[in-house]
């Protein structure tokens, strides 16, 4: 009697470890709304990560979420443990210092996270990041403009948003310029990752700069707000305007040829989202970690590769 009682409750242990070794990964995903073109990008891969994945592996199951503040996307990260009931998340937060105990939360309940670019201010909260090569997506464009102009010339730079994103990718830019003595920087202004404020930057440039030989907008939906502000100006002494990140619009001018300014361009896709939910789906799926840090390559695009670079379905 004993003998059974005691097979009864191993088999039982047994079946409980099965019944945990076949949970499903319940993967949350908590990304910000699709308030310009590269965050509706970022929600555009994020839902094609889940059709795709979830297609691919009948155990796993993704909950998208977007927010339009720091404020909601806290709240939802509550929901998506109460509610949804996640195992997993992936998370591009609102705001780094924001979401940084909202997360921690989540993570100390037994939670996988990864946090997606914008860091959190504990890294403890996180068991993994991923995002683009930040040092690359300002050093690939500093070495593409100094090799146009031959090492001589003059430049202006438009910023993002004053974030140590920004820091680092206009730290990388200047120390590739300093190798090139005789490119001289006129100015650098942030422009905020936004295509009207671009526009008037360039603009201030424009009056106060009367030649300028190469533009750096250290992203597309600037360089967009660039080019207009040129033309309404009818200058003809800037050869090259530089953006970034690959905007669909941007990478179909180089691809196409359609406008000489435009020679090149780096990749800071939003499609890293899609990329670090596949990770983190295939990892927890196996029952294992992602490395602590993933970097995402951030590379020239010119006309050569540019179709390779070329998504006209998504948004950006």
């Amino acid at each position: 009697m004993l003998l059974t009682r005691r097979l009864v409750a191993t088999l039982a242990l047994a079946g409980a470890f099965a019944a945990q070794a076949q949970t499903p990964v319940n993967l949350g995903v908590a990304i910000p709304s699709a308030d310009h073109g590269f965050t509706a990008g970022i929600v555009w891969w994020a839902n094609q990560a889940k059709k795709e994945l979830e297609a691919a592996n009948p155990g796993l199951k993704i909950t998208v979420k977007a927010a339009a503040s720091a404020g909601e996307q806290a709240n939802q990260l509550q929901d998506l443990l109460t509610t949804n009931k996640i195992n997993a998340l992936v998370i591009l937060p609102q705001e780094s210092a924001a979401l940084t105990k909202p997360v921690q939360q989540l993570h100390n309940k037994g939670v996988y996270v990864t946090v997606v670019d914008r860091g959190l201010t504990d890294a403890s909260a996180q068991d993994a990041y991923v995002a683009g090569d930040n040092t690359a997506f300002g050093s690939v464009p500093a070495e593409f403009i100094a090799k146009q102009l031959g090492g001589k010339g003059d430049l202006v730079a438009l910023r993002g948003i004053p974030t140590t994103i920004d820091n680092e990718r206009m730290d990388a830019f200047k120390a590739v310029l300093a190798k090139s003595p005789g490119i001289k920087l006129l100015d650098a202004k942030h422009g905020n990752w936004n295509r009207d404020d671009a526009f008037k930057v360039m603009q201030d440039f424009l009056t106060r700069f009367k030649k300028i030989d190469a533009v750096w907008a250290a992203d597309d939906d600037m360089a967009f707000g660039v080019l207009k502000a040129i033309d309404q100006a009818k200058r003809s002494d800037i050869k090259l305007v530089f953006g970034g990140a690959g905007a669909k619009g941007m990478v179909k001018i180089l691809k196409d040829g359609s406008d000489p300014r435009i020679q090149a361009n780096v990749s800071y896709s939003p499609k890293f989202i899609y990329d670090a939910i596949k990770l983190t789906a295939e990892a927890r799926l196996k029952g294992q970690k992602l490395p602590a840090k993933t970097i995402v390559p951030s590379v020239l695009i010119t006309r050569d590769n540019a179709k390779d670079f070329y998504f006209p379905d998504s948004p950006f």
